[in-house]
C-alpha cells in the first residue's frame, strides 16, 4: 500500500507541476515533491520515505529540468537546484519517520500504562485468579496485535507453537506466560522488560493480600475460639454447677434417717430431674463441639415430620398450657437424619416452652413446592429486631430475659438444620410472642424414582 502511494503520489505532483509551470519556472516547481515524500513518511516510515524522496528526484529531473525526457542536466544551477532538492527530501523523510516513531512509542507506553493499570485491576480486584489471568492475557494479546497470550500459574517449558516466558516473584517462578514462537524480537524484549515484571509485581500482591485475608480469618477464628472457651468455662462454672449442686444435695439428704417416704421420693425427682438437665447439657456442648469441628455428616433417611415432631414433644417436659400441634396427613416425606432433626426441634420447642408463659406452643406444617415449612410459636414478650440473628449464636443469652438456659439450644438446632440442607430463622415482633420457621427441603420426584429404581436393582 505504502509502495502505491508513493508511486501514485509523485506520478500526480509530475502531472500538477506541469499547470504550475505556466505560472513559476520549471526549477522551482521541485519543492512540491515534498508533499508526497512527508505523506509517505509519516504513513509507512524511512524506507518508504526515502523511496519517495529517489522517486521524487528522478521524476523532477526528467520530466521539469532540462534537457526534458533525460535523466541528464544541462545548465549547473539545475544541479545545485536537483542535490538540494534530494537533500532536502532526505532530510525531510528523515525528520518526518522520526516523529511518526515518538509518536508510536508514546502511544505504545501510553497503551502499556493502561495494560498495567488493568492487570492490577483484573487481578487484585477480587475476581477469581484463573479468570483474572484470561482476562489479562487477553489484553496483552490486544495491545501488542499477538495471536494468542496463555498465563498459567505454573512452570510451563516452552514447546511447540508457544514459547514460555517466565513469570517470578520475588526470587521463585510461580507462572509462565506462553506466547508465539514467532513473536518478533521487539515484541519479545518488550513483554520480558515491560509487561512481564509488572505482572508479576501485581500477581505478588495479590499473593500477599490472599495471604493477609487468611491470617485475618485465622485471628477471627482465634478471637472467636477464645470467646467460645471462654463462655464455655462460664458455661461450665454455672450451668453445670448448678444441677452437680442439686444432685449431691438431693443424694446427701436421701442417706438421712430422719427422712420421711414423701421427703425421700422428693428428693429422688429432683436428683433425676437435675440428671437429665445434666445430660442434656453435656450432650449439647457435644453437639456443638461437633458442629464447629465439621462432623455432623448426616444419616440421611425417609423419615416423616409427624415422627420427628411427636418425638421431640414427647422427650420434653411439657409448659404449663401444653403444645399444640397441628401437622396435616398430607405432608410430603423427606430425605434427612431423623435423629438430627429431632434435636433440632426439640432444642426450638424448649426454648419456645421456657417463654411462652400461659398460652400453649403451637407446631404447625405446610408443604409448597421443594420445601416443606414448619412453624414453632409461643405467646411470650417476644424478641427484639436486632437479636433475631444473635440468638442463633453459641451462649448467646438475652440481658432482658431472666429466664434459664445454657445459650447452646438455638445454634445446634440451626447446625443440624442447615447439615440437612435446610434453614431455621426466627420471626418476632416485642409483646406478639416468637415464631421458629424451618424450611426442609422435599426431594424431587426425579430423586424419588432414581432411588427406587436403585433399591429395585438392589
Amino acid at each position: 500500500m505504502g509502495l502505491a502511494v508513493s508511486v501514485a503520489s509523485v506520478a500526480t505532483i509530475t502531472g500538477l507541476n506541469y499547470g504550475l509551470r505556466e505560472v513559476t519556472p520549471a526549477v522551482s516547481t521541485g519543492v512540491v515533491y515534498l508533499m508526497p515524500v512527508l505523506l509517505v513518511s509519516s504513513i509507512w516510515g524511512l524506507w518508504l520515505g526515502l523511496f519517495t524522496s529517489l522517486a521524487s528526484t528522478a521524476a523532477f529531473n526528467f520530466f521539469h529540468l532540462a534537457p526534458e525526457g533525460k535523466f541528464d542536466i544541462a545548465a549547473p544551477e539545475h544541479w545545485v537546484a536537483l542535490v538540494v532538492f534530494f537533500v532536502a527530501a532526505v532530510v525531510t523523510s528523515t525528520l518526518t519517520n522520526a516523529v511518526r516513531v515518538r509518536e508510536e512509542e508514546a502511544e505504545r507506553r501510553r497503551l502499556e500504562a493502561d495494560l498495567a493499570a488493568d492487570m492490577a485491576r483484573l487481578v487484585l480486584g477480587g475476581s477469581s485468579m484463573d479468570s483474572a489471568l484470561r482476562a489479562v492475557a487477553e489484553r496483552i494479546a490486544r495491545v501488542f496485535e499477538i495471536a494468542a497470550v496463555t498465563i498459567e500459574l505454573r512452570w510451563i517449558d516452552s514447546h511447540g507453537r508457544s514459547k514460555a516466558i517466565p513469570l517470578v516473584v520475588e526470587g521463585d517462578r510461580v507462572g509462565t506466560v506462553l506466547v508465539p514462537t514467532d513473536l518478533d524480537g521487539a515484541t519479545e524484549e518488550a513483554l520480558r522488560q515491560r509487561v512481564v515484571p509488572e505482572l508479576a509485581t501485581v500477581v505478588a500482591a495479590a499473593r500477599r493480600r490472599d495471604e493477609l485475608e487468611d491470617e485475618v480469618v485465622e485471628t477471627k477464628a482465634l478471637r472467636r475460639s477464645d470467646a467460645v472457651q471462654k463462655a464455655l468455662l462460664r458455661s461450665v462454672s454455672h450451668d453445670l454447677r448448678s444441677p452437680l449442686t442439686a444432685i449431691t444435695t438431693a443424694v446427701r439428704g436421701m442417706g438421712s434417717d430422719t427422712l420421711s417416704e414423701q421427703a425421700r421420693l422428693e428428693l429422688t425427682a429432683v436428683a433425676a430431674s437435675e440428671t437429665a438437665r445434666l445430660s442434656r447439657l453435656v450432650e449439647n456442648l457435644l453437639d456443638l463441639s461437633r458442629l464447629q469441628a465439621g462432623n455432623v455428616e448426616p444419616r440421611s433417611e425417609w423419615c416423616s415430620v409427624d415422627e420427628i415432631t411427636r418425638a421431640a414433644v414427647a422427650s420434653l417436659t411439657a409448659p404449663p398450657a401444653g403444645f399444640e400441634v397441628d401437622l396435616r396427613d398430607d405432608l410430603p416425606s423427606l430425605r434427612a437424619d431423623a435423629a438430627q432433626l429431632e434435636r433440632a426441634l426439640a432444642n426450638v420447642l424448649e426454648n419456645c416452652a421456657r417463654y411462652a408463659g400461659q398460652a400453649p406452643v403451637t407446631v404447625r406444617a405446610q408443604s409448597g413446592g421443594s420445601w416443606l415449612v414448619l412453624r414453632v410459636s409461643d405467646r411470650g414478650p417476644g424478641i427484639d429486631r436486632n437479636e433475631l440473628e444473635s440468638i442463633f449464636e453459641p451462649f448467646h443469652r438475652s440481658d432482658e430475659q431472666p429466664y434459664g438456659g445454657s445459650g447452646l439450644g438455638l445454634a445446634i438446632a440451626r447446625g443440624f438444620v442447615e447439615a440437612n440442607g435446610g434453614r431455621l430463622r426466627a420471626e418476632s415482633h416485642r409483646g406478639e410472642g416468637t415464631t421458629f420457621v424451618f424450611r426442609l427441603p422435599v426431594p424431587s420426584k426425579t430423586h424419588l424414582h432414581a432411588e427406587l429404581a436403585g433399591q429395585l436393582r438392589g
